[in-house]
């Protein structure tokens, strides 16, 4: 038995002698495929720099700025950077390729797919801007919650935490979390009776092995750390916030134009159908 569900082509309506038809051709107009083309491979490069950029941003981070990530007592401030590299990444090794092979092949399929991307994108950067500014708001409560704990239980009983807090007392020139005063109560001076330092070696203006006997202010540091340590992470945090919502309204466009691209694409695809 012959199936009777096959598709129709579609045939053009009859045309009255001495009517002019006009056929719009596939450039035609002021958003034709042409242009919207050449839109997309300017946003392509511009999405490219933007890669390169939240790349460099989240290596600098990486590499610099979370040597005193072991003192907080939360993953935020590294999972802020963690998801700027993975954005990054994303950008520059698969999203741009994608774009490019559908914007060149005028392949829809691909340009739907550059759209979905581009959408999770947006997702990401955004969410590691609002993360941002959310932890930036929160993070003074936390240091002055956890810092000085955490500094006087894994100061010698911790490797990490120990090189950390060294680097913090030379970086902002201070010693202890609230202040000098903070280190008799330490589990490293109340466990070592051999050592005769009353505060770490690296709160001494000139560091040097022992130099922690003597607490008088032409030897070490008054001051504490956390107000400093605030404004580090804080400010850190803001420029990290401020390039990922920055950039992630930039994928706002490109996922528009994709989206006409694609559908003007289909609309010409049925035309050559209707007319062939």
């Amino acid at each position: 038995m012959v199936s009777t569900n096959k598709r129709k082509r579609l045939v053009p309506a009859p045309v009255p002698p001495g009517t002019t038809v006009i056929i719009r051709g596939k450039n035609d107009g002021c958003c034709s495929i042409s242009f919207i083309k050449g839109v997309l491979y300017m946003f392509n490069a511009i999405l490219l720099i933007s890669g390169l950029v939240l790349l460099a941003v989240g290596l600098w981070s990486f590499l610099v700025k979370t040597v005193f990530s072991t003192l907080l007592s939360t993953s935020c401030f590294q999972l802020t950077t963690y998801l700027l590299l993975a954005t990054g990444s994303a950008i520059v090794l698969v999203i741009f390729v994608i774009g490019c092979c559908g914007v060149c092949r005028e392949n829809i399929c691909c340009l739907m797919t550059y759209a979905t991307f581009l959408m999770l994108v947006f997702i990401l950067e955004a969410g590691t801007g609002i993360l941002a500014y959310l932890y930036e708001i929160t993070v003074k409560e936390e240091l002055v919650r956890d810092l000085n704990h955490t500094m006087l239980t894994t100061y010698k009983q911790n490797k990490d935490s120990t090189l950390a807090i060294d680097e913090l007392h030379q970086t902002f020139r201070c010693c202890g979390a609230g202040s000098f005063e903070d280190w008799p109560y330490s589990v490293w001076l109340q466990a070592d009776n051999r050592t005769r330092n009353v505060v770490p070696d690296s709160c001494c203006l000139s560091p040097a092995w022992g130099c922690g006997v003597r607490d008088h202010p032409s030897n070490i540091y008054y001051k504490g750390c956390l107000l400093s340590l605030e404004e580090y992470l804080r400010t850190h945090l803001i420029i990290i916030g401020a390039v990922a919502l920055g950039f992630c309204c930039i994928q706002i466009f490109g996922l528009i134009f994709a989206c006409c691209l694609a559908r003007k694409l289909q609309k010409w695809n049925e035309r050559k159908m209707y007319w062939r």
